[in-house]
């Protein structure tokens, strides 16, 4: 019951197309540094996008007030918190926006200690791994999902960093039922911020499970 997120969604047309593939999250970065940043004309756009896809904002460090006005404003779904926001950080927004999902994303590699994440688990719905990068993500890099095997907590989570069309094999040996989704970005663009539909839409077909609502 795998379910899909496409992230950094930025363009009226591509937001339209890539939601008519039905995934289960549309991610939309309000992150000035990232090429993927949305526009504010363009995250107006967000509230019509069907109810069924779970709208996310993705925040690095971000002022928790800004944060709740864009929940509130734009009626996000959830929320994923890509910088050092801590767990009390994570509660406040949980306190105030009972429906709504926290998502604390993780940059991984070799020396990551998941000892870590336990300040978490109260206070957040899920993880998300990505590679860890200065940058916040969207490297296009893979990490080691090896690593992975030293995570011991219960809290399932988001695979991200570099996934791609020729990971599907690897994808579908992942025999781990903590893994929840999985966050793809700059693998599926033709340039930062434009999805390339066709190519998501073939991953969805590649990936065949029934948490995958293909339309």
């Amino acid at each position: 019951m795998l379910k899909l997120k496409v992230c950094g969604m930025r363009l009226a047309a591509n937001i339209a197309a890539v939601a008519g593939l039905q995934p289960d999250y549309l991610g939309f970065i309000f992150y000035e540094k990232s090429p993927r940043a949305i526009s504010d004309v363009s995250a107006e756009l967000i509230k019509y996008i069907p109810a069924e896809i779970k709208t996310v904002g993705v925040f690095v460090n971000e002022d928790i007030e800004t944060v709740k006005e864009k929940i509130s404003s734009l009626k996000l779904k959830a929320v994923q918190l890509h910088g050092s926001e801590t767990p009390e950080y994570c509660a406040e927004l949980k306190s105030d926006f009972p429906n709504l999902e926290v998502i604390k994303a993780f940059g991984i590699d070799e020396d990551f200690d998941f000892s870590a994440l336990e300040a978490y688990l109260a206070t957040t719905d899920y993880f998300l791994f990505d590679t860890k990068t200065k940058a916040h993500g969207g490297s296009g890099k893979t990490f080691n999902w090896s690593v992975l095997d030293r995570y011991t907590y219960t809290k399932p989570y988001f695979l991200s960093g570099g996934i791609d069309l020729e990971h599907t094999t690897a994808i579908k040996n992942i025999n781990d039922d903590r893994l929840y989704a999985l966050d793809i970005n700059s693998r599926f663009e033709t340039e930062p911020g434009l999805k390339d539909a066709e190519k998501i839409k073939e991953f969805i077909k590649e990936i065949i499970t029934p948490g995958f609502n293909q339309g």
